[in-house]
């Protein structure tokens, strides 16, 4: 009990989609330097991190 809910709209559930397979093209053809300091929090030079929740601090 006390569990919050969060409508997610289909738009939005589509745009976090289209970003996710945008990201892993772009991987796929520009491989990051260094694969072992991939995801420790730094965001890599030239790219904007978005979180799953497209920002949302609500």
């Amino acid at each position: 009990m006390g569990e919050v809910i969060r409508f997610v709209s289909k738009s939005e559930r589509e745009r976090a989609r289209l970003i996710a397979e945008a990201r892993a093209i772009y991987d796929s053809i520009f491989p990051p330097a260094d694969p072992a300091s991939e995801g420790q929090g730094k965001p890599t030079a030239g790219r904007t991190f978005v979180s799953r929740d497209g920002g949302n601090l609500s």
